[in-house]
């Protein structure tokens, strides 16, 4: 029975050779398994050549027959999902497939970067485009837009229709811009040419009666020359003065000048046109010959000629004036008459500028000096309004004549600006630009002159009375507002000159005193709108006090600088600090201390701040670089470590002792790698599975020694090994030791079952091991009680019943044993 068990286990653990047999007539014709990989493999490969979906390339790489076809469907594969799922389901299964989809995701991720770079780069630039057309830099402003658009048309088929039409509309307003720049441009140095003609044209007037006035010759200048320079260099002024302001100071000095060019000519013509008469009574006077009425002529020809104030008087004029006689010396006059002397010289003034004006037919001016003129010749007595009142007569009419011409041109002026103040007072606009426009409507009506139809003077005032009605009630409520605001910012001054005043300047807390500076000058600025008049003495008594909060704070500002200035050196000195973690730790505490650093100036502050920030990104960047190369490092060490993984993670139960050795040498050699934790813990679970199969292995080893003994003492036979020592020791000197007990034991301790006749004694055997066990503090492990039961059956000399059925059933026991029982 002994031998037949033996010989039982020995025919499992060896593969039966099983002779060859010729093969029936239906097995025959049915395909074997080479057929059948044959034909999946040539499907397979059909399906690759057809253009297969990325779903069926996804199966394909997984479950291809030949590695080439996965290779091929892995290199076909493009969506990313799918990508994932195959990298994921054949790590560890397929190399190749794994490291060609790992390519083909990181590929596919580059490119998503690079796409989603292109997008963000189309969003920058519409985005720079539309800053531009709205920004008011416009430095290099035709240089930046050409600049944007080279760069747009790189990426200009990546933009969508929304975007790239977003970019053209921000283009079309840059370019709409650099027309008005351009217009703005010429229109200056069109502005500039006018004033440089206007300066020239002043220069040319006051050079030319300059030189009229020191002119001593007796020959007068030709009135035709005059007469054209006159129209000339009013042409010149015309076009120089044209859509463009005139400072009034300029216009004065032309119009002064051009009046006493028109006085002169006008005398010059005078002159030319009575040369004959004046001629006539030069011969008188040179022949002694004069009479009364040659004398009297004289007087009136003299009395005549208004020759302008200033120029040289002519010498032609000489005889005449000695033919009419020197006046005789006037008595001394009394107030009354140096008054109306007074009067009469200026209305002689008066008189050449009003007649320049109205030949201008400049309506304004004319005005103003038909209103002095009169107001002057009211003042003269009948005497000497007697020599002026002709010429007065005279210019009257042609001011009348102006002032209906005027009147017949601007009259529909008039009216419209009457029509669009009515229509003015009716909107509901906001007061300010109401108000605006009502100074606008106005300043055109009296642009025109003024009216003298009363009627249409009383529909424009009272339109605009109507019109400005709101507005009166919008600024007592904006004048109450002013008055509120002034009344803030003398509190505001108030306070802050008791802060001053009051502040220890050796204890204070700095950064409150730059939230106070900050405050006042917010809570001013908002304090708005307020009378100007009524501000300037406010306005000075807080900048006074505002000099004298920064003059300490600005000293504690510098203060600061130089001690984040410090701490700038001191992060600059770290970059190339070894160790690295101690540069690290210190440019962390140069941080904390920099946050501790009170108040600086902005702009100085912003300098160092980007030192400082460059600094520590610096010393950071050497600790990515580190763990760039610790990532690399670990990615190759990985790498290696999978394929020792791949190359032992088939080895089962059965691997040899050769094998087992080479993997744990292998896995050994990978101890110190940089390895990271997913890949430590499966070599971790590989090592753990080869111990687990050696030490599987060691105990079937010493069960199948224990198996040989047991059956070796059962048949009477000298074991090829003798039994281990230790043996010897485990006997518990009993005398009496029965196999049929021995192997029920067994039975017991392994859960295998017992025969039915011996069921009586395995209860008894089990109730004694119970009471043996409660009154034994120390128990021994399964595997310990069996091998002591081994121990007796093959070394006790008194061992009874020692059978080959009970040898069986002892090893059957041993079989069902477990290491971990």
């Amino acid at each position: 029975m002994a031998a037949f068990i033996q010989k039982l286990f020995k025919s499992r653990k060896a593969n039966p050779a099983t002779s060859p047999r010729t093969p029936s007539k239906s097995e025959a014709a049915q395909p074997t398994e080479v057929d059948h990989r044959k034909v999946l493999r040539e499907a397979q490969e059909q399906q690759l050549l057809n253009g297969p979906g990325q779903p069926e390339l996804a199966d394909l790489a997984l479950e291809g027959v030949t590695a080439s076809i996965r290779l091929d469907a892995a290199k076909g594969l493009r969506e990313e999902a799918l990508l994932q799922q195959v990298q994921k389901q054949s790590k560890g299964r397929d190399k190749g497939v794994y490291q060609t989809v790992r390519q083909a995701l990181q590929i596919l991720r580059d490119q998503q970067a690079s796409e989603a770079a292109t997008r963000q780069r189309v969003n920058d630039l519409v985005s720079q485009a539309r800053e531009q057309a709205s920004s008011e830099n416009t430095k290099l402003f035709k240089a930046r837009l050409e600049t944007l658009q080279e760069n747009w048309r790189a990426v200009e088929e990546s933009a969508s229709t929304e975007q790239v039409q977003q970019f053209l509309e921000a283009v079309h307003q840059c370019r709409e811009r650099l027309q008005q720049m351009e217009q703005a441009r010429q229109d200056e140095e069109r502005q500039q040419e006018q004033a440089h003609q206007r300066f020239e044209t002043l220069e040319l007037l006051e050079r030319t009666l300059a030189d009229l006035k020191s002119d001593t010759s007796s020959e007068l200048p030709s009135p035709s020359a005059l007469d054209a320079l006159q129209k000339t260099q009013e042409n010149r002024w015309l076009e120089a003065t044209r859509d463009t302001d005139v400072s009034k100071q300029e216009q004065k000095a032309y119009e002064q000048h051009m009046l006493a060019l028109r006085s002169y000519l006008n005398g010059v013509r005078w002159l030319a046109h009575e040369k004959d008469t004046i001629s006539d009574l030069a011969r008188v006077a040179e022949t002694n010959e004069a009479t009364d009425d040659h004398r009297n002529q004289a007087s009136e020809l003299l009395k005549q000629l208004e020759w302008p104030s200033g120029f040289p008087q002519p010498v032609s004029l000489a005889p005449i004036r000695q033919l009419a006689g020197k006046p005789k010396t006037p008595k001394p006059a009394d107030g009354r008459q140096e008054q109306q002397l007074a009067s009469a010289t200026k209305l002689k003034d008066t008189l050449p500028e009003l007649e320049a004006a109205l030949e201008a037919r400049q309506f304004k001016e004319s005005r103003q000096l038909m209103k002095a003129a009169q107001n002057l010749f009211q003042q003269l007595d009948d005497r000497n309004r007697k020599n002026l009142q002709a010429r007065m007569q005279l210019l009257q009419g042609q001011f009348r004549e102006l002032s209906d011409w005027q009147g017949f041109a601007t009259e529909p002026k008039q009216i419209a600006l009457c029509e669009q103040m009515e229509y003015l007072a009716e909107q509901p606009i906001e007061p300010e630009a109401k108000a605006e426009r009502i100074k606008d409507l106005q300043n055109e009506w009296r642009e025109l002159g003024g009216s003298s139809d009363r009627t249409l003077w009383a529909r424009f005032k009272a339109a605009s009375d109507n019109a400005y009605e709101p507005c009166k009630v919008y600024f007592e409520a904006k004048s109450d507002l002013k008055q509120a605001n002034l009344q803030k910012r003398e509190a505001i001054c108030n306070e802050l000159a008791q802060f001053v005043n009051g502040a220890d300047w050796t204890a204070v807390d700095w950064k409150a005193v730059e939230r106070i500076h900050q405050t006042a000058r917010q809570e001013w600025k908002n304090a708005w709108p307020v009378d100007f008049r009524d501000n300037r003495q406010v306005q000075k008594q807080f900048d006074d006090l505002l000099k004298q909060l920064e003059r300490p704070l600005d000293e504690v500002r510098k203060q600061n600088e130089a001690r984040k200035q410090a701490i700038v050196e001191k992060a600059r000195a770290l970059i190339e600090h070894e160790p690295l973690q101690e540069a690290m730790d210190q440019a962390k505490a140069l941080q904390a201390e920099w946050t501790a650093v009170g108040t600086t100036r902005h702009r100085e502050d912003r300098k160092m701040w980007q030192a400082f920030r460059k600094a520590c990104d610096d010393i950071f960047a050497r600790r990515d670089a580190q763990r760039s190369e610790r990532q690399q490092a670990s990615e190759q060490a990985d790498q290696a470590a999978e394929e020792v993984l791949n190359h032992y993670q088939a080895i089962d139960a059965d691997a040899e002792d050769r094998v087992l050795a080479e993997a744990r040498e292998a896995l050994n050699k990978l101890a110190n790698e940089p390895l990271s934790n997913a890949v430590k813990d499966q070599l971790q679970k590989l090592k753990q599975r080869l111990n687990q199969i050696a030490k599987d292995q060691a105990f079937q080893q010493k069960v199948s020694d224990w198996k040989t003994l047991v059956t070796a003492r059962a048949q009477q036979q000298q074991p090829a090994e003798p039994a281990p020592q230790h043996w010897s020791a485990l006997l518990d000197g009993i005398k009496n030791v029965n196999g049929r007990d021995l192997a029920i034991r067994a039975e017991i301790l392994t859960g295998t079952p017992t025969p039915d006749q011996d069921q009586s004694r395995r209860m008894e055997i089990q109730v004694q091991r119970l009471t043996d066990g409660m009154g034994n503090s120390e128990t021994a492990s399964p595997i310990q009680e069996l091998e002591k039961l081994i121990a007796h059956w093959c070394l006790h000399p008194e061992a009874e019943d020692i059978t080959p059925e009970n040898a069986a059933r002892l090893n059957q026991a041993l079989t069902a044993m477990r290491p971990d029982d």
